[in-house]
Formats: structure tokens, sequence, C-alpha cells
């Protein structure tokens, strides 16, 4: 007989300088309870198993491991764009160096 899968949460912290750490997991009630406290603070929650298996391998304060940057760093950029944040000085380090990306309005086919 299978037994059943368990529930797995891992929580993060990203302080934008240092590389993020568990802050928190848990299984099953204890999952339940960290995604109830991310819900309740509007904290963006993103479902990958494989990604949690990994994650869940580290001890509470760890940092995630060099592997997983990319991975995660996208996570992290993805979420904030839903926020409508930016790393501080994004939009500055545009306005110095080029313009920001504008999406263009292309003139209709004038074959159409």
């Amino acid at each position: 007989m299978n037994k059943p899968t368990e529930r797995q949460a891992i929580a993060l912290k990203y302080d934008g300088q240092n590389a993020p750490n568990v802050t928190a997991k848990g299984n099953d009630a204890l999952a339940e309870e960290i995604l109830q406290i991310a819900r309740e603070n509007d904290v963006p929650i993103y479902e990958n198993a494989d990604l949690v298996r990994l994650l869940a391998r580290l001890e509470l304060g760890d940092a995630i491991p060099e592997s997983l940057y990319q991975t995660i760093a996208e996570i992290i950029a993805f979420a904030w764009y839903l926020k409508g944040k930016a790393p501080k000085g994004f939009y500055n380090r545009h306005e110095s160096s080029e313009a920001p990306l504008q999406l263009l309005q292309l003139p209709p086919d004038k074959n159409t």
C-alpha cells in the first residue's frame, strides 16, 4: 500500500543583500500553518514539489545553496514584479544609463 504524500512547506527570507535563507519548514499540519501565515501576510506562494524536496534538506537559518541561486532569484524577481516592487536603485540605474524598456506599438501593416 502506498503511503499518502505528505504536504511540505518551506519559507525563505531574502534581505536584498545576502543569499535567501530558510526561516520555516514543516510537514502536514505545520506546512498548512506556514502557508496560512503566508496568505495572511500577502506573501507570494510558489508551488514546486521538486524544489521543496531540495530545500527541505536544509536546516533552519541555512542559506540556499549556490546551485539554486538562479532558480530562487527568478522566483523572487517574479514575486516582486507581481507586487510592483524592484530592488533598490533598479529604476535609477535605467535612468542614468539608458532608457527603461518600453512597449512599442508598430504601425499597421500597409498590406493588410
